[in-house]
């Protein structure tokens, strides 16, 4: 695909403490390779990647393939950068919320960021993946399994253990969240809580699908 050759700009916005490798989880995802030395995000950084998303109809047969352009924006965890971070959850349509298995603080901090998303993100109700990462330190994990899996099930939002170091469960995390995003566009009646520009003139859904911007919708499509 060139520049421009897409159907859809879907933006993912990667939150969690600082350290808990949102970096390294999205350089896995768009370049396979993993970076061991850690590096503080200052502000905002994003990556990006080309996909073919394909939905599979009620008789389980995949629809036609919609060319997907992936903005994965990467935040700083740090509280100092907080104001800049939320100030990007409103043009994000999905949230990749990582923590540290190995750090329980980074865990019990994730009511926090959910807060956050229900105060700052498009809606009251947005789609998020939670990821607990660094799933290859094992022996250093102090977070069980079943607790962040209870702590996911109580928002209603998917759970996965991920390693950017040999790439476990990456990239389903992140497909998981755009089939979520994709069937949420496909399913809402009411467009306004679609940033503008998600959908490209020089695609096969219109633009005048969109409706102008209206009050803060409660995403009950």
């Amino acid at each position: 695909m060139s520049d421009g050759d897409y159907d859809y700009l879907i933006k993912f916005l990667a939150l969690g403490d600082s350290g808990v490798g949102k970096t390294s989880f999205l350089y896995q995802y768009t370049d396979g390779k993993f970076n061991s030395k850690f590096i503080t995000t200052v502000g905002i950084d994003f990556r990006e990647k080309r996909v073919v998303y394909r939905s599979n109809g009620p008789d389980g047969i995949s629809g036609r393939g919609q060319r997907i352009h992936l903005q994965l924006w990467d935040t700083a965890g740090q509280e100092r950068f907080r104001s800049l971070t939320t100030a990007f959850f409103r043009d994000a349509m999905g949230f990749l919320l990582l923590f540290d298995l190995t750090n329980e603080q980074s865990f019990l901090n994730i009511r926090n960021w959910m807060s956050q998303l229900q105060t700052h993100a498009y809606c009251e109700n947005p789609d998020v993946v939670l990821c607990g990462n660094k799933s290859d330190l094992e022996e250093q994990r102090v977070v069980k399994e079943e607790d962040a899996k209870e702590l996911a099930e109580k928002h209603g939002i998917p759970y996965f253990e991920t390693s950017a170091a040999n790439g476990a469960n990456v990239s389903k995390a992140i497909e998981t969240l755009l089939d979520l995003i994709m069937k949420r566009m496909e399913r809402c009646v009411d467009k306004s809580w679609i940033p503008e520009g998600v959908v490209q003139p020089n695609g096969h859904s219109s633009t005048e699908q969109l409706s102008e911007e209206k009050e803060k919708s409660k995403c009950s499509c």
